[in-house]
């Protein structure tokens, strides 16, 4: 297995939804060979939020790389700011939303659940 250089820098951002932020994807097949996990930073800024949505097929890990959040779990708000971590199940979901004063920097990994034979 060959070792791969990822410039995150250069990966094009984009909007994915009008409230949603920037997002680049930053792991994925096309960019390295990951064929079944997809990784994303996202950026958030005042008013800007990041639904992480309950998949039954997929574990995901969101990381907050810089600035201040409010984290929503089952009805219930957690303040969390740089260095928090958030692991959901398949069908768990999350919603995380800019609540400092300067961006939000999150990344996002998406991780199926494996298959007999993997």
């Amino acid at each position: 297995m060959a070792t791969t250089f990822i410039d995150t820098k250069s990966c094009p951002r984009y909007r994915p939804g009008p409230s949603s932020g920037e997002m680049a994807e930053v792991l994925n097949n096309a960019l390295c060979g990951a064929k079944s996990v997809h990784g994303a930073l996202r950026w958030l800024a005042a008013g800007d939020w990041l639904d992480a949505a309950a998949s039954a097929s997929d574990h995901q890990l969101l990381y907050l790389m810089e600035g201040e959040a409010t984290i929503t779990l089952k009805g219930t708000d957690y303040p969390v700011k740089r260095g928090a971590g958030l692991y959901l199940a398949p069908g768990e979901s999350a919603r995380i939303r800019q609540s400092g004063g300067s961006a939000l920097k999150v990344f996002h990994l998406t991780v199926p659940i494996a298959t007999s034979g993997r």
